[in-house]
C-alpha cells in the first residue's frame, strides 16, 4: 500500500496530473512491485502566493509517499532514483518524502491493515 500526495503551484501542474500520476505509478510497480491499479494519488495544488519557496523554481513540486513499513533501503533508493530519471530536467525541482508505518496504523476495508492479505509484497 502506498498513498501518494503531490504538492505543486497549480498554474504549473494543473494541466500535468495525469502524467504526474502515470509517472509515480510507473515508478512504485517497478521499483516495489505495487501493482498497477493499486493508485492513490492526490494532487494538492496551490496558488503561487500559497506555496512560499523562494529559493526554488516555478515547477518545485514535493511527492509525499505514505506506506506500510517494510521496505528496505535500497527499495526505497530505488524508488527515489527512477522518481528522479523519469523526471528529467524536472529532477531539480522535485523532493520526495517517504514516510512509513506499520500496519496496524492503517484501516482498510472494514478492518486494521495488518489484518489484510495483500496480493503483493511489502518487504522487498
Amino acid at each position: 500500500m502506498a498513498q501518494v500526495k503531490v504538492y505543486g503551484r497549480r498554474d504549473v501542474w494543473a494541466g500535468r496530473r495525469r502524467e504526474v500520476s502515470d509517472l509515480i505509478q510507473s515508478c512504485l510497480v517497478s521499483a516495489w512491485g505495487l501493482p498497477e491499479e493499486k493508485r492513490f494519488h492526490r494532487f494538492l495544488l496551490l496558488d503561487a502566493d500559497d506555496f512560499v519557496c523562494p529559493q526554488r523554481g516555478d515547477a518545485y513540486l514535493i511527492i509525499e509517499i505514505v506506506c506500510f513499513t517494510g521496505r528496505s533501503d535500497d527499495a526505497k533508493r530505488a524508488l527515489i532514483r527512477e522518481i528522479y530519471d523519469k523526471f528529467g530536467y524536472y529532477a531539480e525541482d522535485v523532493e520526495i518524502t517517504i514516510i512509513e508505518m506499520p500496519k496496524v496504523n492503517w484501516g482498510i476495508r472494514g478492518v486494521p491493515a495488518d489484518e489484510l492479505a495483500l496480493p503483493y509484497e511489502v518487504e522487498v
